[in-house]
C-alpha cells in the first residue's frame, strides 16, 4: 500500500479551521450558533485598498515579482517598521510573503537543521502553527508556559533555564493569541538580557496584532539595543486592516533577508503581485478606517471582559491586546459536571449554541493553569451579548452541584 510520510500524518494544524467547519455543519442543518471561533475581523476591507488591487490588475500587474516582494512595498515596509518600532530599517532587509504564517516556517529552516536537535522554544498556550511548523522541519519544539499567575508571561527564571547550546531559536507573539496579554518594556528587557547571553539565539517575534495594544503602547524586542540584529520582526496586513483572504505579511531581518528570500523562491516564487499593491495603499494611505477598528476591539474587549466575569464559575484577566478573551472556567466546568474545557466546549456549541475554542487547540495544558476556552471578540456587540447570555443561561440551568 502507498503510504504517505511520517511527519504529514503527525502535522498539526489549526483548530480554530477545525472547529469552524464543525460549526458551519451545524449552520447548515439550520442551527443558530453565535461564532467566537475564527481570528478574523468582521469589518470589509477598506475602499482605497480594494481599488488599488483593481487598478494594479488593470494595469496588468499580474505576474511575477521579485521574490521578496515589489520594491515600493518594501519601502513603505521599512518606513512602517521603522516609525512603528523606534529603530531603523532598510528595504533591503525586508521580506514579503503570502501571510505572515510562511515565515514561522521560512525562519526555523533558516536558523535550525533538520534532525540535529536543534531546538526552539515557543510560547505555550500559542498559536498552534508554532509547533507543528517546528516538528515539521525537523527542530525540537521546547514549549514556554505563559502563566495566568503572570498576566500571561514567562516565568523568567524558567525561561533561562530552558535555554542551551542547543536553542537556535525563541519564538515571542506580543499582542498574544490566544491569551491577549502583551509583554511589558520589563518583561521584554528580561527576555532580551538572556538572549544576549548566547551568540547563537534568534528570536522570531510575532508582532501581527502590534496596532491593537488596547493600553498603552506598542513595543518590539528589536526596540531593545543589542537585538534587532538578532530579531526577525513579523507583521501584516490580516488584522490591521481586515485583509486576512488578502494574504499579505512582511518581515524585516538584515541578516536573514536574502536566504528567506531564497525560500519564498522555493516555495511561492512571490506573494500575490496586485495584492502587494493593496497593502501598498494599505500602509501609505489613509488610517482611519484602521484606527476606527482598532477602537472598535478595545470597546469589545470590555464589554466582553465586564460579561464574562459576570458568569458564574468564569473568570477572566483582561487582555491588554489582539482580540482575545482567555477565560478560567475551571469553576463552571465543576458546576455543569464538564469533565474539561474540551467537553465545555463541546456543550456550549450543541446545548447553547456558542462556539469558543478550548485550551487544548492551543498546546499542552500548563500545571496547575486550569481549564480556559478562548473567545475572539471579533464580532459585534451585538454577538457578544447575545453568546455571553447563552452561556450565562446554560450554566444557570445545568447546575450539577
Amino acid at each position: 500500500m502507498v503510504e504517505i510520510s511520517e511527519r504529514t500524518r503527525e502535522l498539526g494544524t489549526e483548530n480554530a479551521f477545525v472547529v469552524l467547519k464543525e460549526v458551519n455543519e451545524l449552520l447548515r442543518q439550520g442551527k443558530d450558533i453565535v461564532n467566537f471561533c475564527i481570528g478574523q475581523p468582521d469589518f470589509d476591507t477598506p475602499e482605497h485598498i480594494k481599488q488599488a488591487a483593481i487598478k494594479a490588475i488593470k494595469e496588468g500587474k499580474t505576474g511575477y515579482t521579485p521574490s521578496p516582494g515589489i520594491p515600493e512595498l518594501r519601502e513603505a515596509v521599512a518606513k512602517y517598521f521603522s516609525e512603528t518600532r523606534g529603530i531603523d530599517v532598510k528595504p533591503e532587509w525586508v521580506t514579503v510573503a503570502n501571510g505572515a504564517k510562511p515565515f514561522i516556517a521560512y525562519t526555523i529552516l533558516s536558523v535550525t537543521d533538520y534532525g540535529k536537535g536543534d531546538e526552539v522554544l515557543y510560547p505555550n498556550p500559542g498559536f498552534p502553527i508554532y509547533e507543528s511548523q517546528i516538528k515539521a522541519n525537523g527542530a525540537v519544539p521546547v514549549p514556554l508556559p505563559l502563566l495566568e499567575s503572570k498576566g500571561y508571561s514567562f516565568d523568567i527564571e524558567y525561561l533561562k533555564s530552558k535555554v542551551s547550546k542547543k536553542t537556535k531559536l525563541l519564538i515571542l507573539n506580543s499582542p498574544q493569541n490566544p491569551t491577549g496579554g502583551v509583554f511589558d518594556k520589563q518583561t521584554l528587557k528580561a527576555i532580551a538580557d538572556i538572549v544576549l547571553e548566547h551568540e547563537d539565539l534568534w528570536v522570531f517575534s510575532d508582532e501581527v496584532y502590534s496596532q491593537m495594544v488596547h493600553d498603552g503602547e506598542f513595543m518590539s524586542i528589536a526596540s531593545i539595543p543589542g537585538m534587532q540584529e538578532r530579531t526577525i520582526i513579523v507583521d501584516g496586513t490580516s488584522k490591521t486592516y481586515a485583509m486576512t483572504g488578502w494574504r499579505i505579511g512582511y518581515a524585516a531581518n538584515e541578516k536573514l533577508a536574502p536566504h528567506i528570500s531564497r525560500w519564498i523562491t522555493n516555495t511561492d516564487s512571490c506573494a500575490g503581485h496586485p495584492n502587494q499593491y493593496a497593502a501598498l495603499a494599505a500602509l501609505t494611505g489613509p488610517q482611519d478606517k484602521s484606527r476606527k477598528m482598532m477602537l472598535s476591539f478595545k470597546r469589545r474587549r470590555d464589554l466582553i471582559v465586564e460579561g464574562l466575569n459576570s458568569i458564574e464559575g468564569v473568570k477572566c484577566l483582561k487582555p491588554g491586546g489582539a482580540f482575545y478573551a482567555w477565560p478560567n472556567v475551571t469553576e463552571a466546568c465543576k458546576i455543569v459536571g464538564a469533565e474539561d474545557s474540551e467537553e465545555f466546549r463541546k456543550r456550549l456549541l450543541y446545548d447553547a449554541g456558542v462556539a469558543v475554542l478550548s485550551d487544548i487547540h492551543f498546546g499542552h495544558k500548563n500545571k496547575g493553569e486550569g481549564e480556559h476556552i478562548r473567545f475572539s471578540y471579533a464580532t459585534s456587540e451585538e454577538n457578544i451579548k447575545e453568546g455571553l447570555g447563552r452561556i450565562k443561561r446554560y450554566i444557570q440551568e445545568n447546575k450539577v452541584h
